[in-house]
Order: structure tokens, then C-alpha cells, then sequence
């Protein structure tokens, strides 16, 4: 995270002076608004600095008379000034490591976890894993649901639960489900995805096979997904609801546009894979988001890395407007990163 910052002292205090009141209000601020905030300087002063910050690049004033607003610049000086340290209220903490108690899949966490920064935030919470592509099988569960459907259900060994319904070319009664499900699990619980499909694979090759009614029926579950639905990635978002009051300057369709965005699983995937640089366990800020998406430019996004308790990677966040409350939105991350890790 790039930590640009005006000169001398004083410029950062007054700087940073008028970020706090701008994300307070959302208004234009004015040199005896940043006075009354219990600055040293003299109105004359800060109106002197305010002019040379806006020289800068920090400030910019929308009308000749009006106050002024901060840069996405300045956002990005105040927030390389805070401390992600402040902590949540004791009632907020002990919530937050409830929450996970009681999650015992990867699902249960992520959901959780976007729920939580959602409620701690007022913004977009965001969480997401992706599986290791060498995850390994624990067991499958194969359930009749009649009409030539089949429900897949797929546990991996990062504990994640995939399930599909699938229309198969023959009814297949639920003994013949089981006997599958029974050769599938006594097999090949432990191996990889990849090792168990090259198996099958090798031994559909051979000529005995033709006459293994098991293998045949396997095969075509196979060709019907059965070995993949656990590579997808687990997503969840919410608070989209928030972007509405806020005022970004966006027209109707640009508006369409950003929820479309947040609505497709690969873009929001993309997101924070592109902005979500640092080491696993760091926080992320990043300021603006307008070369991801024309539409996010006045939004920011707080991130971090996080191992689950099976050590599958993580990513939570949180989207939200250039003036949220930095802080307490940092603050919140951390809290929910750690409660994470620490789930049994």
C-alpha cells in the first residue's frame, strides 16, 4: 500500500483533519470547520494550507464558495496514518467468535463471515475460498430422487460440501446408489480428485470393465460431473442493499452496471484477487477501485488472506465508499480474520 504524504506535519494534521470531518458529514469542509475541530492553526493558517494541499493534489473544491473535499490521495494519506489495532466493543468481539463456534463447514464460515462484516460495517461484506485443486476425497453420498434424478453430494478433505442434482439417462434405484457410493468411498477416500478420475479412467480402458455393471453406472456419473462439482470456488457477498443510499455520482446505468458487477462470481473473484496483495494475515486497503471498474471508482476495499481451519486460503473484505469509517471497517476485518482461524 503506497503511503504518499504532504509536507510539513502540520499539512498532514490539517489533511488528515479534513478526511475525519468529510467522512463524518459528506460535505465540503471549510477552513473554521477544520479550526473548530480543535486545530492550533488560525483560519488564515489553515486556509493557507488548504490552498497548498489542494496545489498537491489532496483536496479539490467542487464550487467556487463551497469548502473542500478530499482526493482519493488524501484518502490514501489518512488511511496509511491509522492503526488497524483498535478493537471492537467487548460485546461486538464476543459476537464475533460466537459466530464461528458453531460453523462446521466451509460454507457455514464463509456465509458467516459475510454476514458479520456486512453487520459490523454498513457495507459490502465479502467472503471467498477457493479449493486446492489436489483436494482430496472424503466421502460421496449419492441420494434417488426419482425421474431420472440423482442428487450428488461431494465432501473433500478441506471439509467443503458440494452438492448438484443431476437427470441421468437410466432410473438407477437407490440400492444401485449405494453399491456406487460404497465402491467410490472403499476405493478412493483419501486420493486426489485428479488420481481417482485417472483411475476410473484406466480401468473403464480395460476390457473386463465392460462387464462391471458398478463401473459402467460410475462412468456415467462421472460424465455427468460427479469427481468436479468441488472445484468451484465458495463466494459469498451481501450488503449490495448499502451502495444504494450512498451518493457516488454514478448514473442509473453505471448504478446497473456495479451491481451486475457484484452479481457475477468471477468479477467479484477477480476483485480481490487483484487487489488483495499482501501476505496472508495483512490488511489490505485499497483506495478506489476505478481500474477494476469504471462504475467503482469511488469505492474502497479492506482485505485480508486468511488460512480456514482445514488450511484451505480464504479471502474476506469489505467494499465500501471512499469515506467509510476506515478504522472501525479495518478493525472489523481482523476481528472476523482471526475469529476465523481460531474456529475449531
Amino acid at each position: 500500500m503506497s503511503r504518499p504524504s504532504p509536507h510539513p506535519s502540520r499539512n498532514v494534521e490539517v489533511l488528515h483533519s479534513i478526511v475525519e470531518a468529510y467522512i463524518e458529514s459528506g460535505e465540503p469542509v471549510a477552513s473554521r470547520t477544520v479550526s473548530r475541530r480543535g486545530s492550533p492553526l488560525s483560519p488564515a493558517s489553515i486556509r493557507n494550507i488548504m490552498a497548498d494541499l489542494a496545489d498537491e493534489g489532496y483536496l479539490c473544491q467542487p464550487h467556487t464558495s463551497a469548502g473542500r473535499v478530499p482526493t482519493e490521495k488524501a484518502f490514501r494519506s489518512y488511511v496509511a496514518s491509522l492503526s488497524a489495532r483498535r478493537r471492537l466493543a467487548a460485546g461486538e468481539a464476543d459476537r464475533v467468535r460466537a459466530e464461528f463456534q458453531s460453523a462446521g463447514t466451509v460454507e457455514e464460515r464463509l456465509e458467516r463471515s459475510s454476514n458479520l462484516l456486512t453487520e459490523l460495517t454498513r457495507s459490502v461484506g465479502i467472503a471467498a475460498a477457493i479449493p486446492d485443486a489436489n483436494q482430496t476425497l472424503d466421502q460421496v453420498e449419492l441420494i434417488a430422487l426419482g425421474d431420472h434424478r440423482v442428487l450428488f453430494i461431494l465432501v473433500t478433505g478441506d471439509h467443503m460440501v458440494r452438492n448438484r442434482m443431476v437427470v441421468v439417462d437410466e432410473n438407477l434405484s437407490q440400492d444401485e446408489l449405494n453399491s456406487i457410493r460404497n465402491y467410490i468411498n472403499r476405493n478412493f477416500s483419501g486420493w486426489t480428485l485428479a488420481e481417482v478420475r485417472n483411475r476410473l479412467t484406466h480401468l473403464l480402458e480395460q476390457e473386463s470393465a465392460l462387464y462391471d455393471a458398478i463401473l459402467k453406472r460410475l462412468n456415467m456419473l462421472c460424465e455427468r460431473g460427479l469427481l468436479e462439482i468441488g472445484m468451484a470456488p465458495e463466494v459469498h457477498l451481501g450488503g449490495t442493499s448499502y451502495l444504494i443510499g450512498l451518493d457516488l455520482h454514478l448514473t442509473r446505468e453505471k448504478m446497473r452496471e456495479l451491481f451486475r458487477a457484484l452479481e457475477e462470481k468471477k468479477r467479484v473473484l477477480h476483485l480481490l484477487d487483484r487487489f488483495l496483495e499482501e501476505p496472508a494475515g495483512e490488511l489490505t486497503v485499497r483506495v478506489g477501485l476505478g481500474e477494476a471498474h469504471p462504475s467503482m471508482s469511488e469505492l474502497s476495499l479492506i482485505g485480508l488472506r486468511v488460512a480456514l481451519p482445514s488450511g484451505m486460503p480464504a479471502k474476506i473484505a469489505v467494499l465500501g465508499p471512499l469515506r467509510m469509517n476506515y478504522e472501525r471497517v479495518m478493525s472489523a476485518v481482523l476481528h472476523v480474520g482471526q475469529a476465523i482461524e481460531a474456529s475449531a
